[in-house]
């Protein structure tokens, strides 16, 4: 790896860029909060839940995907429950001039990896990594990361308990929700038309009692 004046010159070549911020209304909001608690929901489900019809979840869906808001629909694994309980954080230290993007590139190869933040202060970046066991961490520090060039110093840090929300999305998109002032106006709008409802166009007519003729 050569050195380089400005380390973090290059980091926009791996992390990804900034969304912008997408315009949502409360519609929007009460969608995601459905999907946050059960994302495997059809839009049929969807559209009972949140009082429209399921041609307007399924436009609005397709808004959000495209606009960003909604990344893709993961499944949630308890790695735990598949052999790799151990959550370790590792501090990377760059060389001084060392291209960070360079060492991101190679720690993104792991699959071990989970997740990975470039941070402020004394450290360079901060690695999330699942293993089965310290024998899988000391294989994985020695044969993997200490080897990668630049690297010139880390610091290992055992999780000894993960302490996650019940739910982190429907909590924030709640505290949104609040923040615009409540639920959503339930008087629907054209796009939230229930299906076999007809709407009045004009003022009401107001039927008159029929009174007998005398001739």
């Amino acid at each position: 790896m050569d050195s380089v004046s400005a380390p973090l010159a290059r980091l926009t070549e791996v992390s990804p860029p900034v969304a912008q911020k997408a315009e949502v209304d409360d519609f929007d909001l009460a969608l995601l909060r459905a999907l946050a608690s059960d994302a495997r929901q059809s839009q049929r489900a969807l559209a009972r839940t949140i009082e429209m019809s399921a041609p307007a979840v399924a436009d609005r869906l397709s808004r959000l995907e495209r606009s960003g808001v909604i990344r893709g629909y993961r499944v949630d694994i308890d790695w735990a429950a598949l052999g790799y309980p151990v959550v370790v954080y590792v501090a990377v230290t760059a060389g001084p001039g060392m291209d960070l993007s360079e060492i991101i590139k190679a720690i993104s190869t792991l699959p071990e990896a989970e997740a990975m933040s470039v941070v402020t202060g004394a450290l360079d970046l901060l690695v999330r990594l699942r293993v089965r066991d310290h024998a899988h961490l000391r294989e994985l520090l020695l044969t993997e990361i200490f080897k990668i060039n630049g690297v010139q110093r880390t610091e290992t840090f055992l999780s000894l308990a993960d302490i996650e929300p019940a739910n982190f999305t429907a909590a924030m998109l709640e505290q949104m929700s609040e923040h615009r002032g409540g639920p959503p106006d339930r008087r629907l709008g054209s796009d939230q038309q229930l299906p076999g409802r007809r709407r009045r166009r004009g003022p009401a007519r107001v039927r008159r009692p029929l009174r007998p003729v005398h001739r």
